[in-house]
Parts: structure tokens; C-alpha cells; sequence
């Protein structure tokens, strides 16, 4: 552990972009290079047959739906259109009322331990939430970070919400940076994780580990079937720190990873395959890696959430304080990526579909690394146009 807490912290002084990105003026990459396209090794045969959307489009808030929030990471659409939003310090879970913008705390997730870039991340529902109420969290403990679900009791007294958590996956490797954390249910059903190397860049190369990958399960924390290393949760493998997973109407999952000191990413996520870390960030010519569809100087981006609308992926940036926008034809990249919102609403944490042409997006400026000011955080409703 004095190992891992050692290399955390040598990784947050030496200006990398350490999993989540530094403020304005803070320490980071020192590449301040355009977006880029690049291109995955292959492509499905009916990439050719699909439009893509134009080349430029835009995005714009509708509105404030509700501020005031601590730390805010994981959210949730609600069936009846409210949204659950975590808070990765408080270690909390409020229901948020999308109509009035009125809080209401669940309850708090026990065991949660914050520190540095762990604590209360991730939320997901239960593929059956509409009769099992189950809502899954993402967190860091004082010895791992671990996928449990707990019971939504909604009628009972407000903070008392919350059932007792039933761990379904345990023994992510924590560190005091690179803990992933995103988790979200796949249109197979099937609970996908985003973890980190927890600043042990070996771990990444390791299937026998967790660390640094994407994991594939089914909602009882076993591996899920049809996954490419028998008995293994691996889904993919090679990654340094993963926060953002959406899936395109073909049903293909993106993830957007956080790079070090020169290339952010967004991937195209192949079952089994290699993404290159900590040999390769961002484009390499090496063939036994998976090349980004798109990647960005560390400085424009630190990618936290994305979400899938209008054929587009949308990609929150934590350093780069700003909205990506990549136009996908099959998976590629159709256009340059476009940025929006640059410096607007500050650090942006999460985006998340809201159906059609609407976007959730949560700001991120209370996480200590921001730079907070009346009303944060919030949560905005987004119109693509």
C-alpha cells in the first residue's frame, strides 16, 4: 500500500494528468495539440452503409435543473424522470427532482472511504428496477473499490432510503488516483465497470488483474458468458484510467480514458483487446494495440462521462472545462471532434443521455479541484441541436 500511495502521489506532483484532470492554471500535460481523428485497426463491413451525421451541429442549455450539490459523480435517470446523483466525498445519494430541482437524501452508502480521486463514484439501475428497486454504486473502501446494490425504499423517511449493500464484485485494485469508476448496464443486460491501475502502471497488462480495464458482469457480480478470457470478469484490457462508457444505437460500447501527459482518449471497445497502456498513449503504430478513434492534448480534455446522442458521442472534461462533441460514422470518427461550453460551467464531470436530442450534464467544480462559485454544482439539461 506505501508502494501504491507512493506512486499516486508522485503521479500528482509530476504534472500528469492524474486520472481526473487539474484546474485552469493548475499542473497537467504539457501537449496542447489540436483533437485528433485516428482510426481503429478494423471496422464491421457495415460501417460504409451508415449515415453519419453532420459534420457540425451544436448543443445548447436549457436550463439549470439543480445546484447546490457537493461533489456530485454518478447519476441516474429515474424512470418518472428524476435523477439519483452520488456525492463521491459526502459519500450520499439524493434524488433530485428534475421539475422543481428539489433534494432529497437517500441515504449514505456505508463503508465509502474518500480519498484523493476514490469515495461514492459511479450509479447504474438494475436492468429490473421497475420491480426489484435495486441501484447499483461504485466506491472506494478502506481496502478496495467495489460494485454493491442496495434496495431503494422510497417510502420510507427520507435518509433512510437506502437498503444494506449487497457487494456483488469486490477486490478492484484503490489507490489515492486512477480508481475508474464508472458502471452502467449494457443493452445485453450485463453490468460494465471502468477501473483504474490505482497508479500501478503494470496492472494494465495484467489480465489477472483488475486494474485498468473494463469489466463485463452479470448483475450478480459473476463473469458474464461470452466473455473473451475464461472465468474472468477482463472485458478489455491496457486501459489507465476509465470513466465514461455509452453505447451507440448498433449497440457498440465507446469508453473515454483519462492519458498522462500527452493524449486523452476515446476508444472503441472490442471484447479482449489490448488499448496499449503504459506502452502506448493515445495513436501507435504498434498492431497488437487498439487505437483511439479520437484523442486530445491532456490539457483539452481529461475525460470523465460520455453519452451517445444525435449520432454523436458527447465527452465531459474535467481539465479541459468544456463539452466534446465526436460525430461517429460506424466506428470512426466522421468529423473533427467540436468543443462547446469551453470554461462556461467549469470542470464537467458526467453527461448522460436523457432520450432524443436532450443531455443531463453535471458539473464538477466542488471535487477540491475546482474552483467553486455560487450555485455549484449543478446539473444542467442540454438541448442538441
Amino acid at each position: 500500500m506505501t508502494a501504491v500511495l507512493a506512486a499516486a502521489t508522485l503521479l500528482l506532483t509530476a504534472g500528469c494528468s492524474s486520472g481526473e484532470g487539474q484546474g485552469v492554471g493548475g499542473s497537467g500535460g504539457t501537449d496542447t495539440a489540436s483533437p485528433r481523428r485516428t482510426s481503429p485497426q478494423s471496422s464491421p463491413p457495415s460501417q460504409a452503409t451508415e449515415e453519419a451525421p453532420p459534420a457540425k451541429g451544436s448543443v445548447k442549455v436549457v436550463r439549470t435543473v439543480a445546484e447546490g450539490l457537493k461533489s456530485p459523480w454518478g447519476l441516474a435517470p429515474l424512470p418518472d424522470g428524476d435523477l439519483l446523483v452520488s456525492s463521491r466525498d459526502d459519500g450520499t445519494i439524493t434524488r433530485v427532482d428534475t421539475e422543481t430541482g428539489g433534494k432529497t437524501v437517500l441515504g449514505e452508502v456505508p463503508g465509502v472511504s474518500p480519498a484523493g480521486e476514490g469515495g461514492l463514484m459511479g450509479l447504474a439501475l438494475s436492468p429490473s428496477f421497475a420491480s426489484d428497486h435495486m441501484v447499483y454504486a461504485y466506491f472506494t473502501t478502506e481496502s478496495d473499490n467495489r460494485i454493491a446494490r442496495m434496495l431503494y425504499e422510497e417510502e420510507k423517511p427520507a435518509g433512510e432510503q437506502l437498503g444494506a449493500p449487497d457487494t456483488v464484485f469486490r477486490g478492484i485494485p484503490k489507490g489515492y488516483v486512477h480508481n475508474g469508476g464508472r458502471i452502467a448496464f449494457g443493452p445485453d443486460k450485463m453490468l460494465y465497470a471502468g477501473t483504474g491501475e490505482s497508479g500501478e502502471t503494470g496492472l494494465s497488462q495484467d489480465r489477472s488483474s483488475l486494474g485498468g480495464k473494463i469489466l463485463r458482469m452479470t448483475p450478480e457480480g459473476e463473469p458474464a458468458p461470452g466473455n473473451p478470457f475464461p472465468d474472468s470478469a477482463v472485458y478489455s484490457y491496457g486501459h489507465r484510467n476509465v470513466q465514461g462508457l455509452a453505447w451507440d444505437t448498433k449497440q457498440r460500447l465507446f469508453a473515454a480514458e483519462f492519458g498522462q501527459d500527452t493524449w486523452d482518449e476515446l476508444n472503441r471497445i472490442e471484447p479482449g483487446d489490448n488499448y496499449g497502456w503504459p506502452e502506448a498513449e493515445g495513436d501507435s503504430d504498434d498492431a497488437a494495440f487498439h487505437n483511439p478513434v479520437a484523442q486530445w492534448g491532456t490539457d483539452e480534455a481529461s475525460p470523465s462521462g460520455i453519452a451517445h446522442a444525435e449520432g454523436s458521442i458527447w465527452m465531459a472534461g474535467l481539465r479541459g472545462q468544456r463539452l466534446w462533441r465526436v460525430p461517429l460514422k460506424g466506428t470512426e470518427a466522421a468529423a473533427d471532434p467540436q468543443a462547446f461550453l469551453e470554461g462556461e460551467y467549469g470542470r464537467l464531470r458526467t453527461v448522460v443521455s436523457a432520450g432524443g436530442d436532450k443531455l443531463w450534464l453535471v458539473t464538477s467544480e466542488t471535487d477540491g479541484r475546482g474552483s467553486p462559485e455560487g450555485g455549484d454544482d449543478r446539473i444542467l439539461e442540454l438541448q442538441v441541436t
